[in-house]
């Protein structure tokens, strides 16, 4: 049933011809657009794919400074991450039974209304509930966008390359990532950052009007909820919640806080609840077989490896810096080239994108992300975002070109299976991608602690006042305070106390090349494993999605007749 019949170009009624009407229900029509008009979709295509990813981009870069200026604790601006991740990680399910029961227009007003509403509220800086309310907004807002800039991608684009807008539309909001952490420095450049929060409502505000000016074309609708539904999403919208919590907030209260085994538990148990509902439900929302067999869970699990890997840029080399005294300002140029390597991986993905060989892109990715790992582990504290420049870039082509070609396979082993397994690939594909990037951020986190108190002891056996060298260097350090520490006792303690701070940035530097080190091991032997696959295959003229291209070509087949 069709939520509409005139499409957003004709005056009257218009029936749509067979090649224009929408691919599955709650997406929209691909009518016959003049070139102007495809040139406005394919431009406000691009703008709402960057503005998705700068929802968490802006949140990412600045969270420091938004601790400073609502004056929170670490573990506060924690919960400010967890408010984002636990909407932004499930809502994508939600809204695609929203399309397909509402129709798209609907779905755009709601993305819309939750976009403007996230980024008002914040204007009126109201602290640190209202913060933490903003914040899970944007979560909703980001997926709901997301999902919008590809639909306006995909009309902007002929219909032979229209699955590239599905490539795009992820890639842009990868590369909103970096570019959020460039300009951020200019945008808080005197100290205030709720000129962060007027950029966003800015922003925001400009894409309720390109999206009103140029709506989409409508779509179809079919019933899409059902009862069990109000009981399975709930479960599992609160267990993602709880896991995102334990994730983000065990790295900064430390794993052995009482609460967050409590918090685990309860998310084993309502996610196991959840997919046990759904295990036997008549007409599941997710199919936990297709879910649950081999080649999904290899996915789903290699994708979560690769942002476990990729967290060694994020927290690896950006924390490694900021041990080594660089702030913001003097990282604008590194992240730049951070955009401009994301966007070149991004081109060279679409370019280079054989469907026939998907498992290329991941090769060339780990081999790029084990090199970058091995030259990173010779960094040092004189070490400065030119040391990364390189290493760094690889790292985001890497990104690029490793999420693009996975959200490619997933997509086609679900639609081979057919149009009702879309959902079950959105929660596969966002879950493993939201909750690998947390797990990698959270498992480097304590292995690089861990690795700097073992450092940190092995150089404190050397410091000994016995030792002439030890004994001096206190005396060097003690010496700056002359001028301002009349006592001789206190100049000795001040010059000790910055020696030991010395020896904890070394520390913390030798624990971030171990990390380094085991990303590099860890990428060296998910290639070789790979690479013996496809060596295999290739040479026995096997492709992995053979069945899946053939089923998919049948059904194309049969819609078009």
């Amino acid at each position: 049933m069709a939520d509409a019949v005139r499409p957003a170009h004709q005056g009257g009624d218009y029936v749509f011809k067979p090649h224009e009407r929408p691919f599955l229900a709650g997406s929209p029509a691909t009518p016959d657009h003049p070139a102007r008009r495809k040139l406005g979709y394919l431009l406000i295509g691009i703008y709402l794919a960057i503005l998705g990813g700068f929802q968490n981009g802006l949140l990412l870069a600045n969270l420091p400074g938004l601790q400073g200026h609502l004056a929170l604790t670490s573990v506060e601006a924690g919960w400010v991450t967890v408010a984002y991740n636990m909407t932004n990680a499930c809502m994508s399910i939600l809204l695609f039974k929203l399309r397909q029961q509402f129709g798209i227009q609907r779905f755009v007003r709601i993305a819309m209304a939750t976009l403007l509403l996230a980024n008002f509220v914040q204007l009126f800086d109201a602290g640190y509930r209202i913060e933490l309310v903003s914040r899970g907004i944007s979560g909703i807002a980001a997926s709901g966008l997301s999902t919008l800039g590809i639909y306006y991608l995909m009309q902007g684009l002929p219909a032979k390359a229209r699955i590239a807008g599905v490539l795009i539309g992820l890639g842009l909001s990868q590369i909103a990532l970096p570019l959020a952490r460039a300009i951020s420095p200019a945008l808080i450049a005197g100290g205030d950052i709720t000129h962060l929060f007027d950029l966003q409502f800015a922003l925001s505000l400009m894409a309720f009007g390109m999206v009103f000016i140029l709506p989409l074309p409508p779509g179809e609708i079919e019933k899409a909820f059902e009862k069990l539904d109000l009981v399975t999403f709930p479960l599992l919208a609160i267990g993602m919640g709880l896991l995102c919590a334990f994730l983000v907030q065990g790295r900064i209260q430390w794993w052995t806080t009482p609460w967050l085994g409590w918090a685990l538990a309860g998310a084993i148990l309502l996610i196991g609840a959840a997919f046990l509902i759904e295990h036997n439900r008549a007409n599941p929302m997710l199919h936990t077989r297709w879910m649950t067999s081999k080649d999904i869970v290899i996915f789903a699990s290699t994708g979560a490896l690769m942002r476990v890997l990729l967290s060694e840029q994020g927290f690896g080399a950006g924390g490694l810096l900021t041990t080594v005294g660089m702030i913001n300002d003097q990282l604008v140029t590194y992240y730049w080239i951070i955009t401009g390597a994301t966007f070149i991986g991004l081109v060279v993905l679409i370019a280079r994108l054989d469907t026939s060989d998907l498992q290329r892109p991941l090769l060339v990715a780990l081999a790029l992300i084990a090199v970058a790992a091995f030259v990173d582990t010779q960094a040092g504290l004189l070490s400065r975002p030119e040391n990364f420049y390189w290493t760094q870039a690889m790292m985001a082509f890497a990104a690029i070109y490793f999420i693009g070609s996975a959200m490619m396979e997933g997509l086609l082993r679900a639609l081979a299976q057919g149009m009702q397994y879309i959902i079950s690939f959105i929660a596969v594909f966002s879950l493993s991608q939201t909750l690998g990037g947390l797990a990698g951020v959270a498992g480097l986190a304590a292995f690089q602690t861990i690795r700097a108190k073992v450092h940190l002891m092995d150089i404190g056996r050397e410091l000994t006042l016995s030792d002439p060298a030890v004994a001096q260097a206190i005396q060097l350090r003690a010496a700056a305070y002359n001028g301002t520490i009349a006592d001789p006792v206190l100049r000795q303690a001040s010059g000790a106390g910055q020696l030991v701070q010395q020896a904890g940035r070394d520390a913390a530097i030798l624990a971030f090349n171990d990390m380094f080190f085991l990303i590099g091991i860890i990428a060296s032997l998910a290639f070789a494993a790979i690479l013996a696959k496809w060596i295999y295959n290739r040479r026995r003229g096997i492709n992995p999605l053979a069945k899946e291209l053939e089923a998919l070509a049948s059904i194309m087949g049969g819609a078009k007749e």
